[in-house]
């Protein structure tokens, strides 16, 4: 292990949003892992709607958390110290070293945040310097945003600060793969373009032989190695980044249970769903606001950054008269903002969610949520299955989760889902979480269908119910699934990435 001061980092950059860096970063963070090194992941500023509770009860995005679970650590807001979540009208929410910083839109964020993001950033930085042998930087979307050089908080400028080796990762499924690279170079300045030590081609599906030749060119052009070609490789099962990625997510269709999923405009956390995937027999049904619900035998209503806009959108959509009507047949399960959406009614007196206000829910659930009355709640959580509705068979199970709301809901008629163990639930010292009515259910625990047994018993209700046989508590092919997948992960980059350059420009690794 490394006793000297200077850590060594490598930053790995895109030459655009979705080319690959969350996952480079999970690969290099198990390869370095499995030879024995401390090595940990940071990403600066991340934009992202998909969060996770770490065991500071801090918010950091869910790239950080695969790739801490890459380097077999347990996540630290140390990894991701500034989370922007946009919200409305150009307006994010901060998270400052896990907890909310504020609303602010682009100019206030630069003009009058950025010092103290930076402050966030240098000392999370020094802190992971100081207790890893290695670290494993990720850009944000592409260096070379000629408009931002000067106040980048993601790329170039916080490799300076580190004063990383920077790898930069070409996406050529999308096309114009040489184009960009190419590009990246020409906007960069020439002290950033000299940190670059390789370049990545990733998601590459045809004849490499075909492509020797423009390698070798673009080799001649930027005067920079490519180190290697990474394969498209489908069979991976890993969380998307954002949602931008759902877009080219392929969900399995087709099976002989589908989960239909509210695809909101402000979808967040959408993590939440990826174990119903893995379910034998199980297919996802995305639907967009334009679409038809169609034969689905569950609906999930996610998570979203602003459950009012959300539900107006779903309303003005045509789709509230049709989840009513569904939930007398089928389950309709509502995580978090959807949850929310379930309830009788939402009040925002304060416009705390949005410039609407109070608005009227679906109305499956007897219970109501205000906003304005608490902080926002970033907790990790335990629960026991209180057995309403369809999960009475379920009573005494304990489940896990994490919970991010700003609201807080009042059950006046409806039955809570679980009893709080540890966390926050329906509001502060309320002691339950969620509620369940006939059909419909709602929690704020994110990650519930993480939980084994109580995602098997969902899909199991729903075998029996289609007429397919249950498959009982005996293999949770998720788990098992994900960690194939940062394995397997970690052998294709190995495999077809010249290692031997990457370890040579990183002084003190040997």
């Amino acid at each position: 292990m490394h006793s000297n001061n200077k850590t060594p980092c490598i930053m790995v950059q895109g030459t655009a949003s979705n080319a690959g860096k969350s996952v480079v970063v999970a690969a290099l963070c198990r390869i370095f892992s499995k030879r024995g090194y401390r090595v940990a992941p940071f990403k600066s500023q991340n934009m992202s709607l998909n969060s996770y509770t770490t065991q500071e009860n801090a918010e950091i995005a869910m790239a950080q958390v695969l790739q801490a679970e890459a380097a077999g650590l347990e996540p630290s807001y140390h990894m991701n110290p500034i989370l922007l979540k946009p919200k409305e009208d150009f307006i994010s929410q901060v998270i400052l070293h896990g907890k909310p910083a504020g609303d602010m839109n682009f100019y206030h964020y630069q003009n009058h945040f950025r010092g103290e993001a930076l402050k966030a950033i240098k000392t999370s930085l020094e802190v992971l310097k100081k207790e890893y042998d290695i670290v494993i930087m990720e850009g944000a979307g592409s260096p070379a945003e000629i408009n931002m050089l000067d106040v980048d908080l993601a790329n170039m400028n916080i490799a300076r600060l580190a004063d990383a080796d920077v790898l930069l990762v070409a996406d050529i499924d999308r096309g114009g793969v040489f184009a960009s690279i190419a590009g990246t170079f020409a906007l960069l300045p020439e002290d950033d373009r000299k940190r670059i030590k390789g370049i990545i081609i990733n998601k590459f599906r045809g004849n490499l032989d075909i492509l020797m030749p423009g390698i070798r060119q673009i080799e001649e052009i930027v005067g920079v190695p490519v180190l290697g070609v990474l394969p498209y490789d489908d069979s991976l099962k890993l969380p998307e980044e954002d949602s931008a990625s759902l877009s080219e997510h392929k969900y399995t269709k087709n099976e002989k249970i589908t989960i239909g999923v509210m695809r909101f405009p402000r979808i967040a956390n959408f993590t939440d769903i990826d174990p119903l995937e893995y379910e034998p027999d199980v297919g996802i049904k995305l639907v967009e606001l334009g679409d038809d619900l169609g034969n689905v035998d569950a609906l999930i209503l996610p998570g979203t950054r602003n459950t009012i806009n959300d539900l107006i959108s779903v309303k003005e959509a045509g789709f509230m008269d049709e989840i009513r009507d569904l939930a007398r047949e089928i389950p309709v399960i509502g995580l978090c903002g959807g949850y929310q959406m379930l309830g009788s009614k939402i009040i925002d007196e304060s416009l705390k969610e949005s410039k609407h206000g109070s608005v009227e829910g679906i109305g499956l659930l007897d219970a109501k949520t205000c906003f304005g009355e608490v902080e926002k709640i970033i907790t990790q959580s335990r629960a026991e299955v209180l057995g309403g509705g369809i999960f009475k068979d379920l009573k005494g199970d304990l489940v896990d989760g994490y919970e991010l709301h700003e609201g807080v809901t009042i059950l006046n008629g409806s039955k809570p889902l679980f009893r709080v163990i540890k966390g926050c639930g329906n509001y502060p010292n309320s002691g339950y979480d969620g509620a369940v009515s006939g059909y419909a259910a709602g929690t704020y625990f994110h990650g519930i269908f993480h939980n084994f047994r109580f995602r098997r018993f969902f899909t199991d209700y729903l075998r029996a119910f289609k007429g397919v046989d249950k498959l009982g508590f005996v293999k949770d092919d998720f788990e098992d699934l994900k960690r194939f997948s940062i394995d397997r992960l970690a052998d294709i980059f190995e495999e077809n990435v010249d290692m031997a350059v990457i370890e040579e420009n990183i002084s003190e690794i040997s």
